[in-house]
Formats: C-alpha cells, structure tokens, sequence
C-alpha cells in the first residue's frame, strides 16, 4: 500500500482524507499519496505559526544557519533521489529534474550565509547627543502560495528566505504536486526547526489558500501563479493591510536580429521556448525575428524541433517530457486551434503523441506568419507553443518586445554592442537576456518583472530581506 503523506501542523504529522500524485509520463504511475488540509487545518496552521513566531523571531543567528544548512546539505546529498521524484510528479526530464533539485540546495545555502550576515546601521542624527540605529525585523506569519512547474525550487526561494529573516512559515504547494514540497518540509522538520514554525498544508486553492487569504493572522503573502489568482490575492490582502509579493507569468519576447550568430539564435530559442515543456513564466513564447534573418531561423528551429525526442521524462535521451496534466494538455490543443483560426501558419508539431507510457504527451508547436495582435501572442499558453512574429528591423523589434501586458523576461540576439547596449536599456522587463535563452536565472540575485507580470519586492538575493522583513528605526538620547 501507497505510504499516506501527511501535513505538518504544529510540529505533528496530521491529516487523514488523501488523494494519489499522477505521473504525468505514465498515468498508471501513482507517486504517492497525500493528505488534503481542510478549512481548520488552515487554521489550526495559522494559529501554530502565530504562537511559534515571537520566539523564532529571536532566535540566535546559528540556530537559524544550522537548520538552513542542514536543509542544504541534506537536498545536496539525496539530489538523484528527489530529483527523480520531481520528475516523476510534475513531468522535467530527469537531468532537468536533479538540476532544479541542486538549484533549491544552492537557495538553503545562500540563505545560510545570510543568517549569518545580518545588519543595521547606527547612522548619526541630524540632532546633538542622539544616536539613530536603522535595523530589520521579521514581518511575522508568512503565506506560502506555490505553483506547480517549479516544485522544489519555488518553495526553496521563498521559505528558506522566510525563515533566515525569523519569520514563521503556513505553505500550501500547489494541488498537482504536492511530493517535493513534503520532502522539503520534511527535511526542515527534521534539522531542528521548533514545533510550529514552518507548517505544511496541502489541498485545494479554494480551501487551503481562501483559508490563508481569510485570516487576519497571516501578516504577509507570498504567491506565484496565475495573473487572475494574483489579483484575488492582493484584494484580500488590501483588506488585512498585509505585505503581499506576487509573481503572475509572462509572454516573453526573444529578439533575432539580422547579425546574430544563427546557431545562438536558435539554441536560445528552442531552449527558451520549449524545454521543461514550456511550462516556465520566462519562457520565449514571441519569437521576434527581423526579415534578413527571418527564413533561416524558423527553418533552423524546425529542423532542431524535428531532432527532439518527447517522451517519458524518466527515459534516458528525453528532450522534452509531457505537460503537466489533462487540463494543460487541453489547454495547450486549445491554443493552437486558435492560432490557426487567428490565420497563424503552424509549420511545426501541436499534435498529441502516444508513447510506450500512457501520458499528456504534445509534440512541440511552431507558429509564423503571426501578429503581435493575435491571441497567442499576447496570453500566456504556458506550453510548448510559440509564435513568429516577423519585423523589419530592430526599432520594430524593440516595439513589438514592448507590446506586451507581461515585463518579466526578454531577450537578444545580437553581435552588435550598439543594439545590446540600447535593448537591455529600454526593454520593459525585470530580467534581460543577451544572446542567450530567456528562461534561466541564478539563484543569487534578484528575480522579478514589470507590469502584469510582478507585484511587491523582487525574489531571491538579498533583495529579498525587502519583503521578508521589515524596517524599525530607533532614536537614543546619550
């Protein structure tokens, strides 16, 4: 029998009701199963992270190091065993899976390093015989709201800054994938984390996360998901005056200028646009080609498409596993029906394949001859689609990059200095790319957009001491 993963709540594994976590590359697969919180786990979480919170918040620097680091080394040492389960639940191949699972033991490790490094300022006050000292102070009851294409890495980047800053911790991951994140509360749990710090409730958005949205004990919310959900959030949250820190997706450009080297191009393209199965907030899905370049690239990238192999994320020489369930897999057959109704020419893919494993398999979709005005090249499919859209030099290109509800990547291919230069200056988005893909980011600096695609302080980095904590300045007569 399947073993029952339970919730964490107040540092005992509760919960009973579950329900099985599918493997997309083999629906025959069941990874485990996992308990469904209810509206008063919720709660009872909330009110566990609230009670824990006074005497997290002032613990010792070493306490906080020693657990973080334990967290790290303990992800570093079982890598091809969580990846493996990544893989297995939520569809990256499996090197893509270790890598993610390496990339979160890197976050635990920073934010280690940090525990250690915090610091004020005594600063001098305009006033004789006053003294000023500026310092930071955990916000208090954090809300953790995850997705699913990222099941390790994004609660990685959220909780361990969250608990480095001594804030105490309510996460609910998202319903589709809940393995990762039990393995990673379980190994906080294990390094020594006092009963109620971090708790882990897993369930559906409508009972778990309404429950988190509701309560006016969760003093800050952090979320990454749909732009629609994100807007909820941030009501909800206008109503408690709560810190709220949103990332909603994007429609992300990659520019082909007419000099660049056409092998990047097409490297940064088809890595951008279709690896992990396009399924990345930064993904390139509005390929911007200039005309001197246009047709040797969309033939390069065809023939690249042509050479990939889709199939179990597990199986060795896979390029691109499945997406993630049936309702992204409909999704997905939606959009391309709509870029062909739009006049879009599909020169590449957008069918189902079946494979040895029954699994949500779609060979990967190329579209040209598309507008930035059509539907595919303005929302956000969140698959293994992208569009063509052919300009006629680089102040076009540029324009086109721009037009866009989204701003949190974009990127360049270039050999020119000039237009680099000009294009990570002027392009409207968080994170700029040259002459390479514009998914793939450290895990040391800050990640975040503009527009439709951000909201709130940057992640990860230092910078993310901006949403986890919050600012006291203190006046001393002598």
């Amino acid at each position: 029998m399947t073993e029952l993963h339970r919730n964490l709540i107040a540092g005992e594994w509760v919960g009973g009701d579950a329900v099985p976590n599918i493997n997309p590359s083999d629906t025959n697969d069941v990874v485990g199963n996992y308990a469904r919180a209810t509206k008063a786990d919720a709660e009872a979480a909330i009110a566990a992270a609230k009670a824990a919170f006074p005497a997290w918040s002032r613990s010792g620097l070493i306490e906080r190091h020693a657990v973080l680091r334990k967290a790290a080394d303990e992800i570093t040492a079982r890598k091809e065993e969580i990846g493996r389960l990544l893989s297995r639940e939520e569809g990256k191949t499996l090197a893509e899976g270790i890598g993610e699972t390496v990339r979160a033991a890197q976050i635990f490790d920073f934010f280690a390093g940090e525990a250690l490094r915090l610091s004020g300022e005594a600063i001098p006050s305009v006033r004789p015989g006053i003294g000023v000292e500026v310092t930071r102070e955990a916000v208090g009851v954090v809300g953790i709201i995850t997705p699913w294409n990222f099941p390790i890495a994004i609660p990685a980047w959220k909780i361990a800054p969250a608990l480095c800053y001594g804030n105490t911790v309510v996460f609910k991951p998202a319903d589709l994938v809940p393995g990762c994140s039990w393995a990673i509360v379980d190994i906080l749990h294990r390094a020594g984390l006092p009963k109620g710090v971090l708790n882990l409730v897993m369930g559906r958005g409508s009972v778990v996360g309404q429950a988190i949205l509701d309560s006016p004990d969760v003093d800050a919310i952090t979320f990454t998901g749909s732009v629609g959900t994100g807007k909820r959030v941030a009501a909800a949250s206008l109503e408690h005056m709560r810190k709220v820190q949103l990332e909603m997706g994007g429609k992300n450009p990659l520019v082909v200028l007419d000099d660049a080297d056409l092998g990047i191009a097409v490297d940064c393209a088809v890595n951008g646009a279709f690896f992990s199965t396009g399924q990345r907030c930064t993904a390139s899905s509005r390929l911007v080609v200039t005309e001197g370049i246009h047709d040797r690239f969309v033939s390069a990238v065809t023939e690249k498409l042509r050479s990939l192999v889709i199939d179990n994320a597990l199986k060795q020489g896979t390029h691109i596993g499945p997406v993630v369930d049936q309702s992204q897999l409909e999704q997905d057959e939606k959009y391309v029906a709509i870029g062909r109704d739009e006049g879009a020419n599909l020169v590449f893919g957008g069918e189902r394949l079946n494979r040895e494993t029954p699994g949500f398999y779609l060979q990967p979709a190329l579209f040209t001859e598309a507008s930035n005005q059509m539907r595919i090249s303005r929302e956000e499919i969140f698959g293994p689609v992208a569009s063509v859209i052919r300009v006629k030099d680089y102040e076009e290109a540029l324009d086109i990059a721009n037009d866009t509800p989204f701003g949190l990547s974009s990127g360049i291919c270039t050999t020119s200095l000039k237009f680099a230069t000009h294009y990570k200056r002027n392009a409207q988005a968080g994170m700029v790319m040259v002459n390479l893909p514009t998914a793939g980011v450290d895990f040391h600096v800050p990640f975040g957009g503009r527009k439709g695609s951000s909201y709130g302080p940057r992640e990860q980095g230092r910078y993310a001491a901006e949403f986890y904590t919050t600012v006291k300045t203190a006046y001393t007569l002598a």
